[in-house]
């Protein structure tokens, strides 16, 4: 047999905050009682008991000199007022959850609206938030909840703030809360249920799916305890509430090859001890998950000072904080402000319900049991330390520009600020900086000064590393022929510089045009990405010698692939001749008019006809591919009739 403990059984912050406060007062002597049993559970009861504190059912019953503990649950405000006139002190334990819903009902009736409670109306817990508003409703069901709003007695545009009972069910709350919602127009409603309980019930939930059996260990009187009953039974069919040990019944099991351990909020961690020791006995088998519970009991009593670090389960995600059990007798909390150092991060976006995390301790109260806790100042004194172990280790950090100064850049590396100087920023003297905000980059930490809260950084030096990497590579696999994507660093008359990469190569200004050209700014510009690829190398003198023209860019090349004899094409004159003009067809390939195919009658001379600049449609004549000479013709496109016209003409002339 198998048998697993849930991790949550046992006390809850408050029951265990409550139950260490009765032993605490019970050692400093004096008569100590407390009004109505502490907690839920008759065997803590009567431990007390035997400790000389004993229970009083009214606030009546109290004598003057009396310290009087206010159990868990809390009481109505009317109580406490009563035990200040018996002249007593009054020690008050109740748990800092239900204290937030006496605030909320007390404020909804100083505001003019009406208190409505989820709950059990007979329960000590709803009995004592009611008890902190004059008029309220009660409801135990959602069938109650809409009878109610539906009967007429009140309006459904009343001002109604709805709160829950710590212990009730997420199912349960969620149905009410749907039903108030479509039903009534001014509404405000108060997630009050206790995180923790919810996980627990949760936990049980999961684990009676997987059990054979369920062993719940609790009073049965328990609100808690019986909902946790409830809801293994509704997925398992084997389901014991015992109250102790002596309980357990071994033919229970018979068959069964896993079994369950949960336990209510008021159980003792020593009676779920013995229960599950007791298990192990009747089935002859260790428990595979049995707990150290008199170490977990000693942790939940353990103190918090400001400024420790410890660890917590998140319980719960409300509308202002974030719920952590803590395993001790307060209740922690995180302000949604102390969640993250970025403001745009939504809590839920980041923590959910069961998450471990590690938090900062900023204030205990002892006296309500609470403790502020925060995650972002946690972050922060992690990110120090980052800070410092990557400046030594020259670890490349990632970080976002946020903005731009006279003096540099500034950079958000895990919410802390760190300062890039002008010379570190990787961008070129008179560059554009403001281009940079808003920008990702890889950035290594040179400076950290924890006492000034500064940190200075440093892109250029991962681009030196980038750089050197890749000189290496280029040079390790280099070889004649191979193309790279360059881009043009700086020009000379001569040619262009191209960094490929951390390494630069020239480009002869022969090597960047089929054409003459007097510049290299003729064909490129700083700049300028372009592909390049080797003519040749020295890998001793570091010397690259890189070529940008290519057969594909070779104007002739084009010209045969575009162009045949019989086509008509639009020129350009650009130089004339005695024997004829050259004309452009494309750049770079010139083709000749001889004198004969310029007009249709004998010239002297072609400027008589033609001027260089002039745009001329000529006709493709010859070509001859091996000298790359090309015949082309005006004369050809002139149309036949006047040909004849001419020819006729001169006849007559002659005859004459």
């Amino acid at each position: 047999m198998r048998i697993t403990v849930a991790e949550s059984a046992g006390f809850c912050f408050g029951v265990s905050r409550a139950v260490d406060t009765v032993e605490k007062t019970a050692r400093q002597g004096g008569q100590v009682v407390t009004l109505g049993p502490i907690i839920h559970n008759r065997h803590v009861v009567q431990k007390f008991q035997d400790l000389g504190v004993a229970v009083i059912d009214s606030p009546e019953q109290a004598q003057p000199g009396m310290t009087v503990i206010i159990r868990s649950h809390g009481v109505a405000k009317g109580v406490l007022e009563t035990l200040h006139r018996h002249q007593v002190t009054v020690i008050d334990a109740t748990c800092p959850f239900v204290k937030r819903i006496h605030d909320i009902v007390s404020k909804a009736e100083e505001n003019g609206r009406l208190p409505v409670i989820i709950g059990t109306p007979s329960h000590p817990e709803v009995e004592g938030i009611a008890g902190w508003c004059g008029d309220c409703r009660i409801f135990e069901s959602p069938e109650q909840l809409e009878k109610w709003a539906l009967s007429g007695e009140i309006s459904l545009d009343t001002a109604i703030s709805m709160v829950s009972q710590t212990t009730s069910t997420e199912n349960l709350w969620k149905k009410c809360c749907e039903i108030a919602k479509k039903l009534f127009t001014n509404l405000k409603i108060y997630d009050t249920i206790c995180r923790a309980t919810e996980f627990r019930q949760g936990e049980a939930a999961k684990l009676s799916r997987s059990c054979q059996a369920m062993v719940v260990v609790g009073d049965p009187h328990s609100s808690n305890t019986g909902r946790l009953a409830m809801i293994c039974r509704e997925h398992c069919e084997k389901v014991a509430l015992v109250d102790n040990a002596s309980q357990l019944n071994a033919a229970f099991f018979s068959g069964v090859t896993d079994v369950g351990i949960t336990a209510g909020a008021s159980t003792p961690a020593w009676i779920i001890k013995e229960v599950t020791k007791t298990m192990s006995e009747i089935t002859n088998i260790e428990a595979v998950q049995e707990e150290n519970f008199d170490a977990l009991l000693e942790q939940s009593l353990k103190t918090l000072n400001t400024g420790d670090k410890v660890l917590g389960t998140v319980v719960g995600i409300g509308n202002t904080e974030v719920q952590v059990e803590l395993g001790t007798k307060h209740a922690g909390y995180i302000p949604y402000d102390e969640v993250s150092s970025d403001p745009s991060v939504k809590p839920e976006d980041i923590l959910h319900i069961g998450d471990e995390i590690e938090v900062f301790v900023v204030r205990v109260n002892d006296q309500e049991g609470t403790v502020q806790l925060s995650k972002k100042k946690l972050d922060g004194i992690k990110v120090w330390d980052d800070m410092a172990a990557w400046a030594e280790e020259k670890t490349t950090v990632e970080g976002t520009i946020t903005e731009e100064n006279k003096g540099g850049l500034v950079a958000s590396v895990k919410g802390i600020r760190v300062f890039i100087p002008a010379s570190q920023s990787g961008i070129a003297k008179g560059g554009d900086m403001a281009g940079m905000v808003g920008q990702n980059v890889q950035l290594k930490i040179t400076e950290v000064n924890r006492a000034r809260r500064r940190v200075i950084g440093s892109i250029r030096a991962v681009n030196a590393e980038e750089r050197k990497a890749n000189r290496e590579k280029i040079w390790a696999e280099i070889e004649e022929g191979k193309k790279y994507q360059g881009v043009v660093k700086s020009m000379t008359s001569y040619g262009a510089f191209v960094d490929i990469g951390g390494v630069d190569g020239m480009v002869h200004v022969s090597e960047l045009s089929w054409n003459r050209i007097k510049n290299p700014a003729e064909v490129v510009k700083v700049g300028d990405e372009i592909e390049v690829f080797v003519i040749s190398f020295d890998a001793d003198k570091k010397k690259i010698s890189l070529g940008y023209k290519t057969a594909e860019m070779n104007p002739w090349n084009q010209f045969m692939t575009n162009y045949n004899v019989g086509d008509v094409v639009d020129a350009k004159i650009v130089k004339l001749m005695t024997f004829g003009a050259f004309a452009e067809i494309i750049p770079g390939v010139d083709g000749l008019i001889h004198i004969s195919q310029i007009a249709d009658k004998r010239i002297g001379k072609p400027e008589d006809v033609l001027a260089e600049g002039q745009d001329v449609q000529v006709k493709i004549t010859d070509v001859d591919a091996e000298n790359k000479r090309i015949s082309l013709s005006i004369r050809a496109l002139l149309a036949p009739e006047a040909e004849e016209v001419v020819e006729e003409t001169e006849e007559v002339v002659e005859a004459e």
